[in-house]
């Protein structure tokens, strides 16, 4: 085969890809579940975007099940869902195997045993809640990592500001609303 034949057979197995997170598979069959293990799970696809560092519609145009990926994009996504790599990925016989629907389950158990913690003051809830952690920490270790369910809009760090600190009123609004 000469230099030219290769470059033309190249070319023929590439057509119709584009760079890894926006290629698309030639075949109908699923490459990956993302998009049904973050609705599992209740992230929004903004919350998802903010934990990934990428736009609303990239976020949507990743999780697509036939969107070609690397790796290494994988292994962001399964940081950002907090969960294991293999269910992510497709199963060529079952969609939605049982211990993946369980993890799912116990995930959002976790989640709201969580929340409950944060927002209960009752120290009888809080030790059966307590209880109830561990027990699942125990069944399933990877639940350690959890974090609860956001109670209101979305959790900023200690620099970031709010809403009112980027949309202000200008004091004349105050003034002429008064007269």
């Amino acid at each position: 085969m000469s230099i030219a034949e290769g470059i033309d057979t190249a070319r023929e197995t590439l057509s119709g890809h584009t760079l890894p997170g926006y290629a698309y598979a030639s075949t109908e069959r699923p490459l990956h579940r993302i998009a049904e293990v973050r609705q599992n799970q209740g992230v929004s696809v903004r919350t998802l975007a903010r934990r990934l560092g990428k736009s609303m519609d990239e976020v949507r145009r990743q999780e697509r099940p036939d969107s070609d990926m690397p790796l290494s994009e994988l292994y962001r996504w399964q940081q950002g869902l907090e969960s294991p790599v293999a269910e992510l990925l497709v199963d060529i016989d079952a969609p939605l195997s049982g211990p993946v629907l369980s993890r799912a389950r116990m995930l959002r158990i976790m989640k709201t045993v969580r929340a409950i913690m944060e927002t209960s003051k009752n120290q009888g809830v809080q030790r059966l809640t307590t209880m109830l952690e561990s027990q699942l920490i125990e069944a399933m270790p990877e639940l350690r990592e959890v974090s609860a369910w956001h109670s209101v809009g979305q959790r900023r760090t200690q620099d970031e500001l709010g809403r009112v600190a980027e949309r202000t009123v200008p004091d004349s609004f105050a003034s002429d609303s008064l007269r």
